[in-house]
């Protein structure tokens, strides 16, 4: 693994993060929205990651040579998904969406959920930067080592 792949595999992190901490802030942003396009309360999102690897091919894991060539290269988002869970019924009888028995159907969106996956997210991101930040004071200290 070369420095620019640490780079690249810290950048991906970061981008991934980034999207994940927009989708909980547009989750907790419509916590209240009883009426979206579709007639239907806002449904939670949630965004998929997968490890996004060079395309190899499955013969190559076969040979005790290619394992060393065979490197993950980062993290990628593949989804942003709707959470199927059921949406919060509240009892409001003069709300404008209340059904006739006066209940409301809610989002399916739990701000305490929502906020510990933005802090979740923050961390993460927090430690892509510390190894962007890492590989590249080493990338530093190896062109002083070539001054020197």
């Amino acid at each position: 693994m070369g420095i620019f792949d640490a780079i690249n595999i810290s950048a991906s992190g970061l981008t991934a993060q980034r999207m994940r901490m927009d989708i909980i802030s547009k989750n907790i942003a419509n916590a209240n929205t009883t009426r979206t396009d579709n007639g239907l309360p806002y449904r939670r999102q949630v965004v998929v990651f997968e490890e996004h690897k060079s395309d190899v091919p499955f013969s190559a894991y076969l040979t005790r040579e290619s394992r060393r060539l065979i490197q993950g290269d980062g993290v990628k988002v593949t989804a942003i998904k709707e959470d199927n869970g059921p949406y919060k019924r509240v009892y409001d009888p003069g709300h404008p969406d209340a059904d006739k028995e006066g209940y409301v159907l809610m989002p399916n969106v739990d701000i305490v959920t929502e906020m510990v996956n933005m802090i979740s997210a923050t961390r993460a991101y927090e430690a892509n930067v510390t190894v962007l930040n890492g590989t590249k004071g080493m990338a530093m200290k190896a062109l002083e080592i070539g001054r020197g």
